[in-house]
């Protein structure tokens, strides 16, 4: 079957990459992926499959049943695009302004369509079902994943059984093409944003000492002062970061203006430290500002949680790359504090989210994601529609 499945994606390479393309030059924002979504019913229907539309509201859900009867598997695609200007000169390059595909989930709908190809001629041997989640709005909180948990994507049909082990995978442009990550465990962080408020009497620059406070120097130190927070608070074994990427004091050279706002992130790989620090990002900001004579308010917007890989759908996923692309190109993953939201579909399930290699600096492939000009080296989508494949195979043929 190993063979079989190779031979079948590379077979349907051509495809999966023209779809990419497709999608590439045609990237839509959270929850306005309309016209993927149609391409995604398009490509599935010749495969019969039962098909399910409107789902989170451009969702798609699928489900290709086995020949005989046992568990279902979820598979997870995300749909959509990122508000970046493209700076990449291909042909496929996107057609809209200030909308493109830089986190690379034109990959992964493509990719997990062509899992759905060679499952679909494989149908015969399978045992249990597949189900196919293309999912909206990975990108933008509150994030399409939890919206398509409250509509019944993890539960059971009439006469199929729920999901019992999930799986998704995302492109990774440090590591090389052919290769595969895995983490088992904690891998993913927790993101939440801040929008802190400092609010000071504002006046003259060349007389601090007439205001009651100075806006600016009370957010300088609240920006140190948050840091301790990570330093002195955080147990020693669980990440944290806490990062202020903004300020906005719209005074001028001879003006304190009188209110200055900080934007941030916090992120962290443990749940209950999570919400902990939370408490105290609002202790710290608001008695540093009274300290000074000022006052400030936190808006806390929580995010998406922790992804947590479990253990065994971990270790069938490193066993089954082993086989599938060699035990060398098994990379081991370090923890990554960028957050994801199929960390919900983890919270309700047993699962993993991998990563597929899709650099090559050779080819002058090497942008990270979110970048103008990122893009993969599509040899990685030889691999990743036959290799989802393949580990879907395992798991339906060992389960009991």
């Amino acid at each position: 079957m190993l063979k079989e499945i190779q031979a079948l994606s590379h077979e349907i390479f051509p495809e999966v990459v023209r779809l990419r393309r497709v999608i590439h030059a045609h990237p839509e924002l959270a929850f306005e992926e309309y016209e993927t979504a149609r391409l995604v019913v398009e490509t599935l229907q010749p495969l019969g499959v039962e098909i399910q539309t409107g789902i989170a509201r451009t969702g798609v859900v699928a489900t290709l049943r086995g020949a005989a009867p046992g568990p279902t598997v979820l598979l997870r695609a995300d749909m959509d695009a990122l508000p970046i200007h493209e700076e990449n000169d291909f042909d496929f390059r996107s057609r809209y302004p200030g909308k493109m595909h830089a986190c690379g989930h034109d990959a992964h709908t493509a990719s997990l369509l062509g899992t759905a190809m060679i499952l679909a001629q494989l149908r015969t041997r399978l045992r249990g079902q597949v189900r196919l989640v293309f999912q909206p709005s990975e990108e933008k909180l509150p994030g399409g994943a939890q919206a398509m948990i409250r509509e019944g994507v993890l539960e059971a049909t009439n006469d199929l059984p729920a999901p019992e082990v999930v799986f998704a995978q995302h492109v990774q442009p440090d590591l090389p093409a052919g290769t595969i990550g895995v983490r088992s465990g904690m891998y993913m962080a927790s993101a939440d944003e801040l929008y802190i408020t400092v609010r000071a009497e504002g006046g003259h620059a060349a007389a601090p000492h007439r205001l009651q406070a100075d806006g600016v120097l009370v957010a300088a130190h609240i920006i140190i002062a948050l840091q301790a927070i990570i330093s002195r608070h955080a147990p020693p074994d669980v990440p944290s970061v806490l990062s202020i990427g903004r300020v906005l004091a719209e005074g001028a050279t001879n003006v304190l203006p009188a209110t200055v706002r900080l934007e941030g992130t916090f992120r962290a790989m443990d749940e209950d430290w999570r919400f902990r620090a939370h408490k105290l990002i609002q202790r710290v900001v608001q008695h540093t500002a009274q300290a000074h004579g000022a006052e400030a308010d936190v808006e806390i917007v929580v995010g998406y949680p922790a992804l947590y890989n479990h253990e065994d759908p971990t270790a069938l996923v490193r066993q089954a790359a082993c086989e599938y692309v060699g035990p060398d190109r098994v990379v081991e993953l370090e923890p990554w504090f960028a957050s994801e939201d199929f960390a919900y579909f983890l919270r309700e399930r047993p699962g993993c989210f991998y990563r597929i290699g899709t650099g090559n600096p050779a080819k002058g492939i090497t942008s990270g994601l979110h970048t103008p000009r990122f893009t993969i080296d599509e040899e990685a989508l030889r691999i990743a529609p036959g290799f989802m494949a393949y580990l879907t195979w395992r798991y339906l043929q060992s389960a009991p």
